[in-house]
């Protein structure tokens, strides 16, 4: 699959996530998710997290795989309960383009050299 064409993938994932926000949580995830509320869905992203980083650490290449796309998936849940568009996400990557990272954290964390900023 072409690179443009899986990532419209995502696109259609936050599109159905969207259509979940008021539906019945007894018969959707997505709903259930929404009406537990921002925190209990920022939690559950960093669990995902901590998962992913395990399987990219002691698992094999397809757990990768599989906890990247939870990942992602519950990430954009916490986006749309945020009312974070992807387009944001992707205009502030677009942003970053040709920027060196190390020059960009710097900016981040105001220029303390241990990265401690926030």
């Amino acid at each position: 699959m072409a690179a443009e064409g899986s990532a419209s993938i995502l696109v259609k994932l936050y599109e159905m996530i969207e259509s979940r926000k008021g539906a019945d949580p007894d018969k959707s995830y997505v709903a259930r998710q929404f009406a537990r509320g921002r925190a209990r869905i920022a939690r559950k992203v960093g669990e995902e997290a901590v998962e992913t980083v395990v399987a990219a650490l002691s698992e094999g290449k397809a757990e990768l795989v599989e906890e990247s796309a939870d990942l992602l998936f519950h990430l954009m849940i916490l986006w749309a309960a945020s009312d974070v568009r992807p387009e944001q996400v992707y205009a502030a990557l677009a942003a970053r383009e040709g920027t060196s990272g190390l020059d960009a954290k710097k900016r981040k964390d105001g220029g303390n050299k241990d990265g401690g900023g926030k």
